[in-house]
């Protein structure tokens, strides 16, 4: 193999450049051209895309987001875009891709795989919702956005003797909402992966927490709850704040930290994990490999065929976290 590419696809993560890096340098040290292939999918069907050397991968390990932008591409998700995928590829003498994202990147990249051009994925998603992984590059840096954040909000709430909702990313995924309230000791945790009871989750929990004292709370809420409390009448976490004053009569403010955890220089885990998996990616490629997932298992590098990677994408919470997270949280 003499020329591959490299994308970037889907939400944005910390610790992107950091495997887009590795995979250029990689690529470079053994002799391969690498084409930096622009905003995903879409600038694949496109042809857009330039040839990288290893300086043009200067300086970016400690930026956030992605040098190669993103988009996400309905017009890829087709046997149509697929085709035009692969005649760019062909045209452009590509022999492989590295494709950086989450699922969606994935099951991209499965189709083109399938299409004939071998695909090697690598996680970039802040929500670690990949079953066949531990841990999926961007997770550490935006959880440690969100402790910063709410350490700073609970020095108001403190002051104010409230109360603060605060929601956080991960889709239909509770674990940043989880290690978020564990990390900055929320009162109580809400996420997806555990049926809903306001009652039992919140309002007794806060009495409870009352009695020894506790003045102010901070209450975690996965986004991936929201449709949930619309089953219970309440519209968003303004609602949720409000139906929590009513109860317990504390001052209730809510905040959605919204994209500000998708920013943000990456932490150390982020882009070492970054360069080690993208590092992997390329070497697959070389051994002639395809349609694989890079991913972090038991802190090694390993990879999984795509095809499995993307069946199993529902990843389970460890509900015994969260059990452990309930019994610290008074």
């Amino acid at each position: 193999m003499k020329t591959i590419g490299v994308l970037t696809s889907g939400g944005d993560a910390p610790g992107m450049n950091a495997a887009i890096r590795a995979v250029v340098r990689t690529a470079r040290e053994n002799g391969m051209d690498v084409y930096a292939i622009y905003r995903g999918y879409q600038g694949l069907m496109e042809d857009d895309m330039k040839l990288f050397d290893v300086r043009d991968v200067s300086d970016i390990i400690q930026r956030g987001g992605t040098i190669l932008y993103s988009a996400r591409s309905t017009g890829f998700n087709s046997p149509e875009g697929v085709a035009k995928a692969v005649e760019v590829c062909r045209k452009r003498g590509i022999e492989g891709l590295v494709v950086i994202g989450g699922d969606g990147t994935f099951r991209g990249a499965r189709d083109l795989s399938n299409a004939g051009i071998p695909c090697i994925g690598v996680t970039g998603t802040i929500d670690n919702d990949i079953a066949s992984t531990d841990y999926t590059v961007g997770f550490d840096t935006a959880l440690n956005t969100v402790k910063d954040m709410v350490d700073r909000l609970r020095d108001t709430v403190e002051s104010h003797s409230r109360c603060i909702v605060v929601e956080v990313m991960g889709r239909t995924c509770g674990y940043l909402a989880l290690y978020g309230g564990i990390a900055t000791g929320a009162t109580c945790i809400l996420i997806p992966e555990r049926k809903l009871d306001l009652d039992r989750d919140v309002i007794e929990v806060m009495r409870r927490t009352q009695k020894t004292g506790k003045k102010h709370f901070v209450i975690m809420v996965a986004e991936g709850v929201v449709p949930m409390l619309k089953e219970q009448g309440i519209d968003d976490i303004s609602g949720l704040a409000k139906f929590i004053q009513s109860k317990t009569g504390v001052e209730s403010r809510s905040i959605d930290l919204g994209h500000c955890q998708r920013g943000g220089s990456p932490t150390v885990r982020d882009r070492i994990t970054a360069s080690m998996t993208g590092n992997r990616a390329v070497h697959l490629l070389l051994e002639g490999m395809s349609n694989r997932v890079v991913v972090m298992q038991k802190g090694s590098v390993v990879d999984y065929d795509i095809t499995e990677a993307v069946d199993r994408m529902t990843k389970e919470i460890d509900l015994d976290l969260y059990r452990l997270a309930m019994e610290i949280s008074i």
